[in-house]
């Protein structure tokens, strides 16, 4: 009778899991999703103008009256305006200038090294949580941690007679679940960062957003998800695995295969060089930062949180990026000459394309949301039902950790969920009170958290390969019921986490507290 129950539970498991994948594969590329946006908000545009739709803003009194884009008018602003848009869209530089700095960085090998140095020196005691920071801490270098950590931990996990799925699981956890967690700033940092400050001039046109809004937040995140990974992985996972027997008749090829290589004389020669660089580094920021008449504070106020440090943040990314990696690339032999050096960055510039091609179209639907001011329509009409439903806040944003956490099961990439949603719920929550710096932490718990179940994810496909290593029969569902007890326990503990937040009214970065 268990067994039919079981059995059942499997298939209802097994159709809600095909059904996702089934939809998600039905979607066009988040490009071209964009482009149809595009094109559907200059059709709205006109239908809303016939309807006569307006609304009072709430601040200024003024009343806002939608603006139709299929007109001689609109047509001519829209082709005029195209380049403006692309090039004037706040992610797109600072992403591809943050960029250049991590991925030279990536290129030298310098995360790579510094993250196997990190955890083949763990005590064994200590061995899963340091799995898990070290894929939380890998999210400032793009697929790093998808590549190299992932695999390496299923192999250390191995050479230390633990269940190397395991391994995997918790470094998966880390890298993806934790995407929102780090003690670091990386490339996804200014990428949101600017969606949400183009999303707030819907309500405030001299809003600003700066990359490090969320950084408190994620660095108490980094702990929580550490601990709570680690947790998962020695209570939940190990022991469910060891109970099904998974990857326990381990074949003789890839026992071979699987053998843990040291960092070599040359690898630790270069993260030598790096410590003594950034030990420099420091002292040199930190000489601009104490004394009240520091050079690296704002000349006329004197204030750290308006000084160059926080406002060219991405500047310093990219700075500390090319420092390390130059004092890592003389010490491991890995930069010879400037051409390697500039070789370096530009490899990082080549898988950005996509990304590219996806902000061009991102960008247009964004000036088009503005121009017609449905996007600011909406907030005002949402703001006021809102309201009227008496809900508080902590229960809007259990709601809306929950709606981002669903979408992210159905569309992976976190910046094309954020431009479509950004428009909407950013101006939305302002007017009801709320910052677009807090809002954007709501938004990344919820596609945080499901990143590791959700098969749209770029990045899923490998991590069932490196699963199907280990256990043949293998599949989406099984990495997914891997996965899931991880998944569960960050929904709940984060939002628990973001209610303490609101409860105590703690600022979630540098200037940016919860509410306006």
């Amino acid at each position: 009778m268990n067994n039919k129950v079981e059995l059942k539970s499997k298939n209802m498991v097994t159709r809600f899991l095909d059904l996702i994948e089934k939809i998600g594969n039905a979607l066009p590329h988040p490009a071209t999703l964009f482009a149809m946006f595009s094109i559907l908000i200059i059709l709205i545009s006109e239908l809303v103008v016939k309807l006569d739709l307006s609304v009072m803003h709430p601040g200024t009194k003024e009343l806002i009256k939608p603006i139709s884009l299929m007109t001689v008018e609109g047509m001519h602003r829209i082709l005029s305006q195209m380049v403006k848009n692309f090039t004037g869209f706040a992610p797109l530089g600072t992403v591809l200038v943050a960029m250049l700095g991590i991925g030279l960085a990536e290129s030298t090998g310098l995360i790579g090294a510094a993250l196997k140095k990190l955890v083949l020196s763990a005590p064994p005691r200590y061995l899963t949580m340091v799995i898990v920071f070290a894929g939380v801490m890998s999210n400032i270098a793009s697929g790093v941690g998808y590549v190299l950590l992932v695999p390496l931990a299923a192999i250390i996990f191995k050479s230390v007679g633990r269940n190397p799925l395991a391994g995997l699981a918790a470094a998966f956890a880390g890298v993806s679940g934790g995407y929102s967690a780090n003690l670091l700033l990386g490339t996804i940092d200014p990428l949101l960062s600017g969606i949400s400050e183009e999303a707030a001039h819907i309500v405030d046109i001299s809003y600003l957003v700066n990359p490090a809004c969320n950084y408190y937040f994620m660095v108490v995140s980094t702990f929580l998800i550490t601990f709570a990974g680690t947790f998962v992985t020695e209570k939940i996972v190990e022991p469910r695995l060891k109970k099904l027997g998974m990857a326990e008749g381990i074949s003789k090829d890839v026992e071979e295969k699987d053998k843990l290589d040291e960092l070599t004389d040359l690898e630790r020669r270069g993260l030598r060089y790096t410590l003594v660089v950034m030990a420099i580094v420091l002292i040199i920021i930190l000489w601009g930062i104490i004394p009240s008449d520091g050079f690296l504070r704002d000349t006329a106020t004197g204030s750290i949180l308006k000084s160059p440090l926080f406002k060219g943040i991405v500047a310093v990314i990219f700075m500390l990026g090319v420092i390390l990696s130059i004092a890592y690339g003389i010490g491991a032999k890995t930069l010879k000459s400037d051409k390697d050096l500039m070789k370096g960055m530009a490899n990082s510039m080549n898988s950005m394309g996509s990304y590219i091609v996806l902000v061009f179209f991102a960008a247009q639907f964004v000036a088009f949301f503005n121009w017609t001011k449905i996007g600011l329509i909406i907030a005002v009409k949402g703001a006021e039902g809102l309201k009227a439903t008496g809900l508080g806040g902590i229960p809007l944003m259990i709601m809306f950790v929950i709606v981002s956490a669903l979408l992210n099961l159905i569309m992976g990439s976190a910046s094309a969920k954020w431009a479509i949603m950004a428009p909407v719920f950013i101006p939305l929550f302002m007017l009801i009170g709320y910052s677009p710096e807090f809002i954007q932490v709501v938004y990344r718990i919820g596609d945080s958290t499901t990143n590791i179940i959700a098969p749209m994810m770029s990045y899923f496909a490998l991590i069932v390969a490196f699963v199907e290593k280990y256990d043949k029969k293998a599949g989406i569902g099984s990495v997914i019921a891997l996965m899931l007890p991880y998944s569960f326990v960050f929904l709940i503990l984060w939002t628990i986490m973001l209610i303490i937040w609101m409860l105590f009214g703690i600022p979630v970065g540098p200037g940016a507290s919860i509410f306006m």
